[in-house]
């Protein structure tokens, strides 16, 4: 999985091999946990993030979105 972005403790990663039923997402890893994904199309958690971190991924997130969707549109774009 490459890492996209690493802002502070976050590391935002796209997985090269997803499940085509799944919405374009962006895994976060807090630290060194795999804790949840953001949905790229709607720009919200699928899973809940770490008791905390919400505001902060967001705001890391928000800051790389443009790159992020880009690097997900070179991997799993058709």
């Amino acid at each position: 999985m490459p890492t996209v972005v690493i802002e502070g403790r976050f590391r935002f990663v796209i997985n090269t091999r997803e499940n085509r039923y799944e919405p374009p997402h962006v895994h976060v890893w807090v630290d060194n946990d795999d804790t949840c994904r953001i949905n790229l199309v709607s720009g919200t958690f699928i899973e809940r993030p770490p008791p905390g971190t919400h505001r902060d991924i967001m705001a890391a997130y928000r800051k790389h979105s443009r790159l992020i969707n880009e690097f997900w549109e070179k991997i799993h774009g058709e």
